[in-house]
């Protein structure tokens, strides 16, 4: 349904389309004349604030590309010369500035110890599929960022993968402490070496043409930056699809940021919190305080 409860696909005055089903479901790789190694360090704030550009390239180009995440190698948010304060000050000033919540909170109540363990639990996942792989990888970040959860605690990473549907949990236990989790994991700190990768995130777009270098962007930018990146590298404009309605995009991700809505949307937080709170009363959305921001839940009909 659209904003205004209409028949129409338009809502006129915020200017959001809706589209068919299939705009969000995931094509297959071989139509895909791009694609986007997205590297990241699993507890970098600045990588999950990086994920509101991301769902809006794939709301809108995903018939363009697809995207691998590369875990990598410079995992800097362990480093032993940066106390538990300065990382939940930074932390928290990178909630601040870029709206996608993150409580520094944990360095100081329940600190992680080492990323490594929820590196191969990403890579575990990963072997039950890409899609299984990144719904797992955002679960844990939202544990982490949202929950304060220690995502070094083995216990964490099972309760993550727990909420996985289509995750086979007898699977993911086994690979969780075998060689093929640990190979996929040394194949990506491999993979970012190789790149000349030094900070996260850090996008890398390659296209079809073998001799074509990939384009790297390092860094946090705004979403008409990585357009032109991709732009260059498929050598034409890109058009884009129109955005899917809002409930549907709510039903596909499940668990959104305000910030994240307001991305994709180009609409203020404001915009998002009205438009929100008239699904609130019709039970669509539930509404998740956290500590910078809000979260919402899809509750309507699956």
């Amino acid at each position: 349904m659209s904003f205004n409860d209409s028949d129409s696909n338009c809502n006129d005055k915020l200017g959001l389309c809706g589209s068919e089903e299939e705009h969000l479901q995931p094509i297959k790789p071989k139509n895909k004349p791009l694609e986007i190694y997205t590297f990241i360090d699993p507890l970098c704030p600045e990588c999950w604030a990086l994920e509101p550009i991301l769902k809006k390239l794939q709301t809108y180009y995903y018939h363009y590309f697809k995207i691998r995440y590369v875990i990598g190698a410079k995992l800097q948010c362990c480093q032993n010369k940066t106390s538990n304060k300065e990382k939940a000050n930074a932390w928290e000033k990178t909630a601040s500035r870029t709206g996608m919540s993150c409580d520094g909170d944990i360095w100081l109540e329940n600190p992680i110890s080492t990323p490594f363990a929820a590196s191969i639990a990403i890579k575990a996942s990963e072997l039950q599929g890409k899609q299984i792989g990144m719904k797992y990888l955002r679960k844990l970040r939202e544990l982490m960022f949202l929950a304060k959860q220690n995502i070094a605690k083995e216990e964490v990473l099972l309760e993550c993968a727990e909420s996985i549907e289509g995750l086979d949990l007898v699977e993911f236990k086994k690979d969780l402490h075998s060689r093929g989790a640990i190979k996929a994991l040394q194949c990506d700190l491999k993979t970012t070496k190789e790149m000349g990768v030094e900070c996260f995130p850090t996008l890398v777009v390659f296209n079809n043409n073998v001799e074509d270098e990939g384009l790297m962007v390092q860094g946090l930018y705004n979403f008409d930056v990585y357009v032109k990146v991709l732009e260059e590298m498929y050598h034409e404009e890109l058009i884009p699809s129109p955005p899917v309605f809002l409930e549907d995009f709510l039903k596909y991700h499940n668990f959104v940021a305000s910030k994240e809505i307001a991305v994709v949307y180009d609409l203020s937080i404001e915009e998002v919190e009205k438009e929100m709170k008239k699904l609130v009363l019709r039970q669509i959305v539930e509404r998740v305080p956290v500590k910078y921001g809000t979260f919402w839940r899809y509750i309507g009909e699956l």
